[in-house]
């Protein structure tokens, strides 16, 4: 196994779980402004998604410049 694949695989997994955080800000999107308290605690879950998947791809662009 090289050194690429474990920040490949968690990059996957984090862009499966970015996208559903995208989806469900959009469908939070479609039922406002009924569901508006909801907004916070959907869009924090979309952030750190976010953040981690922006993480794991500098460490990935790091590992891949250093090879």
């Amino acid at each position: 196994m090289s050194d690429l694949e474990e920040p490949r695989r968690r990059m996957q997994k984090l862009q499966s779980r970015a996208g559903t955080a995208m989806m469900k800000l959009h469908d939070l999107a479609e039922d406002l402004p009924s569901k508006w308290t909801e907004i916070m605690a959907v869009a924090k879950i979309a952030f750190h998604a976010f953040a981690e998947l922006g993480a794991v791809k500098r460490e990935l662009a790091e590992s891949e410049n250093t090879q």
